[in-house]
């Protein structure tokens, strides 16, 4: 008698865990797999407006842990929320370091990992860029006064003042810095 429950109660664990996508949090998928899953709810946002639009996205700065010298390494967290209708982000944010005539590009951190969110209105996500900081007014420094970032297949950007130090180069136009994907922001 016992058993039939047993195997009902197992039976209803496994048709729930099918309908919640079978459960399989190992990761085992490639990242062609996951780059394409992530392309299908950009292109599912597509035309009907669900893609979040950086107009629609208000943003605060903080906190920083500013990097004290040069060679030291800094975080900048950026919290946006979102002030439209629900709406999907994803991947990473593009960012650029302006410094009067001069700008550098920051990479995408190659140990995040990109997902998409869906922000509910009033809902909230995160990216942080890390950056070394250079020796103030070096042949191998940036002197940042605005961040500039936009957000996945929209066109706007949205920026905010640095007053973090300048920032080291790699090379002419990249900066010492990565950015992680965005995430969501804690309840």
């Amino acid at each position: 008698m016992r058993a039939v429950p047993l195997t009902v109660a197992a039976l209803a664990a496994a048709l729930l865990l099918t309908a919640c996508g079978g459960g399989d949090d190992s990761g085992s998928g490639s990242d062609e797999s996951k780059s394409a899953e992530t392309a299908g709810a950009a292109e599912s946002a597509g035309p009907n407006g669900t893609t979040c639009a950086a107009g629609d996205l208000g943003q605060e700065v903080g906190p920083v842990n500013a990097a004290p010298a040069a060679g030291d390494s800094g975080n900048v967290t950026v919290t946006l929320t979102n002030k439209g209708e629900e709406c999907i982000l994803e991947g990473f944010p593009k960012i650029e370091l302006q410094a009067g005539d001069s700008s550098a590009t920051v990479a995408n951190d190659a140990a995040a990992e990109a997902q998409a969110l869906t922000l509910p209105a009033q809902g909230t996500a995160t990216f942080t860029i890390t950056y070394v900081r250079g020796e103030d007014g070096g042949d191998k420094s940036l002197a940042v006064k605005t961040v500039q970032y936009g957000v996945p297949n929209a066109s706007a950007t949205q920026s905010f003042a640095w007053s973090y130090g300048d920032v080291a180069l790699k090379s002419t136009d990249v900066a010492d810095a990565t950015v992680s994907a965005f995430q969501q922001a804690g309840d």
